[in-house]
């Protein structure tokens, strides 16, 4: 690597970093970002950076590790309990999504081959960006998101003989493809075996005497070394560089160390996969698209739209119900990183023209756009869908719900039937309350209601549905959801026909915990309080305190609305930037030297209430006061103990210390 090549990835890490701090500032994913930065700085936007071998072939380890990890997450005890998913579900989606492409492509005028390829890079979909979603919106274990991946795993296994198949379409021309294809399959196959025979017999012992060394620099060189090498093996036996990588993933995914790799290696991953996604940006020339722009935004929307509705139909075909089915369909829409690695391929192998080949980048470019946006809102969309295809049954739904509760009396309603809802549901089943349930998911609804829970289908927000529920003779409402926007309409709601109605909201924290008591919450229960004055309980119960003092003491931390645990200090554990518990009130120490601005001042004097901090302690010569008074004068060494966001934080800070 010479030292301009070395000038170009200083650039692009640059621009990178300034370009997806930008996208976390606003939600958006740094893929994105990635993309953006290749179109504005390839040879076809600014032109800062070209196009090279050196830039290319960098890129394409992240294609090589991102294998590795998907092979290290392929168990074969797993894929034989998922088979009917992942290769029945799986197997039908590609299939079916392929050949329809295939004959839109072939009718088009697209040669057979160049066709049949088109139709393979369309019916993949994109795993970085739906695992990655998925996982930062804790629904990779939810029915859709296993569904998703199942069908992802399919398509990400599909690649490994597409990547052995489309060097052989661009090379046979007319003649068979048969021997080319059988000899590709005994390379393949032979390097499989080599590889497994060695992880068998060289690696697991290897690794053991590795993890005896307890090295993780060691480890980490060891994991590089296997995937490298896996890698090299496999593109001297002229196949692809990703297949050695996913057949290492793969034999290493059997060891105990499946975990512990995964970690070393995904540092790695996200770095060059976001170069490889930044080269794929370079590949778009914007000024040969805009012509055809309109045919560009047509593919993608038919992309989204075909695909989803494909998806959508073999997931109900196997029995799902209507709500995971629709979301699935969300998930997977648009096209995937693996389409553009196929892509790449059969354009440097001329399979493709170069015109088409640049309106399948963007088509795919601008469908993995739209896709963060539609997967983090997949479960609205699924709500939305779901009431409009009920729409014509609402009243029936009203009438069902207001003929159940038509007898109960100081009831119950449950806003949102998740496992919190559940339980308080079972709870009060138990101690002989009536209660009826809401909810927007049809799935949770149909299975409860399959089961006997007086659960109905039904947005919480909407008189006429509150109406139905007996909001007029009902004794308490629980929101036990975290959606806050719809606990503060649903709560204005209550407060507009019954305000003195009591109202149990359930929240995650307690960082809304004061905006929703304002809007009419009678008591706000943050789980995360609420969980460290449980186990405080537990433990002063474990130390001997008699039980009448615990319940006092939380009792009183309750009717306080639990100031004494809301603040604390945070260490260096990395903080989720995307999230406003990121920017919660907290704990934080200052420490007043002798020439510091505060000292020989009162508390009152420095007016730290213009920043929202508070002085909730002061620790002098071993002695800590708490809540000290306005009055307090402040001495040299004194050590503050000041609650406020991190921003105020920091002003209080500079005002104590040097009185600005």
């Amino acid at each position: 690597m010479n030292i301009h090549t070395l000038q170009i990835i200083l650039l692009l890490l640059a621009i990178a970093v300034i370009t997806v701090t930008l996208f976390r500032r606003f939600h958006l994913p740094p893929i994105l970002g990635y993309l953006i930065v290749g179109i504005l700085v390839g040879p076809f936007g600014i032109g800062w950076v070209a196009s090279t071998e050196d830039t290319r072939f960098l890129a394409e380890f992240g294609v090589v590790f991102l294998l590795f990890t998907i092979g290290l997450e392929f168990s074969l005890p797993q894929m034989i309990a998922m088979k009917g998913s992942v290769f029945g579900l799986g197997g039908s989606q590609v299939l079916v999504t392929g050949a329809l492409a295939t004959g839109i492509a072939w009718a088009l005028g697209i040669d057979l081959n160049a066709a049949i390829i088109v139709g393979a890079i369309l019916a993949l979909s994109s795993t970085a960006i739906v695992t990655k979603q998925l996982s930062e919106q804790l629904e990779l274990n939810s029915e859709h998101g296993r569904l998703g991946v199942s069908i992802l795993l399919f398509q990400d296994l599909a690649v490994i003989p597409l990547l052995v198949v489309i060097p052989i379409l661009a090379g046979t021309g007319d003649q068979g493809m048969a021997m080319p294809l059988l000899l590709a399959l005994l390379k393949a196959a032979l390097v499989f075996v080599v590889i497994m025979a060695a992880g068998h017999w060289l690696l697991r012992p290897l690794f053991h005497e590795i993890a005896r060394a307890r090295s993780a620099e060691l480890f980490t060189l060891t994991v590089l070394l296997v995937t490298l090498a896996a890698a090299w093996l496999t593109h001297e036996a002229g196949l692809s560089l990703a297949l050695g990588a996913f057949l290492a993933g793969m034999m290493l995914g059997e060891t105990e160390f499946r975990h512990q790799i995964e970690a070393d290696i995904r540092p790695f991953q996200d770095v060059f996969l976001g170069l490889f996604f930044v080269t794929v940006g370079m590949r778009v020339d914007l000024l040969s698209l805009l012509p055809i722009l309109h045919w560009v935004l047509l593919l993608a929307a038919a992309l989204i739209l075909v695909k989803g509705v494909i998806i959508l139909g073999l997931v109900r075909a196997t029995g799902n119900s209507m709500s995971p089915a629709f979301r699935t369909g969300v998930l997977l829409a648009q096209g995937g990183e693996f389409g553009f690695v196929l892509l790449d391929l059969s354009l440097e192998s001329s399979l493709l023209p170069g015109p088409i080949g640049q309106i399948l980048f963007a088509s795919i470019i601008v469908s993995m756009t739209a896709s963060p946006f539609l997967i983090r809102n997949n479960g609205r969309l699924a709500k939305q869908f779901c009431t409009l295809r009920n729409f014509s049954d609402e009243v029936q739904i009203i009438g069902d719900l207001a003929e159940e509760t038509e007898q109960m009396e100081q009831h119950v309603i449950i806003c949102g039937y998740g496992r919190i809802g559940q339980n308080l549901g079972r709870l009060l089943d138990h101690e002989g309350f009536p209660y009826v349930a809401l909810d927007l998911d049809p799935t949770v609804v149909r299975k409860a209601h399959e089961a006997g829970d007086p659960v109905h289908f039904g947005d919480a927000s909407r008189r006429e549905i509150l109406d139905a529920a007996g909001l007029s003779r009902a004794s308490v409402v629980v929101l036990s959801f975290e959606d806050h926007a719809s606990a503060m309409k649903i709560l204005h709601r209550l407060q507009e026909f019954r305000p003195e109605l009591p109202v149990l909201v359930r929240t995650r924290d307690d960082t809304h915990m004061d905006e929703l008591e304002a809007a009419g919450a009678t008591e706000v229960m943050p789980e995360a309080v609420e969980a460290s004055l449980m186990m405080g309980g537990q433990l002063l119960l474990l130390l001997k305190v008699p039980g009448s003092r615990i319940f006092k003491i939380m009792r009183e931390i309750r009717e306080n609305h639990y100031k004494l645990l809301r603040d604390f200090f945070h260490g260096e554990e990395p903080v989720d930037m995307e999230h406003d518990e990121a920017f919660q009130e907290r704990l934080h120490t200052v420490t007043l030297p002798k020439k510091a601005f505060a000292v020989d001042h009162t508390i009152e004097d420095l007016h730290l209430w213009d920043w929202d901090v508070s002085v909730t302690a002061v620790r002098r010569g071993g002695i800590r006061g708490e809540t000290p008074a306005p009055e307090t004068r402040l001495q040299s060494g004194d050590v503050l103990v000041l609650a406020g966001t991190p921003q105020h934080l920091e002003h209080a800070e500079g005002l104590l210390l040097y009185g600005h």
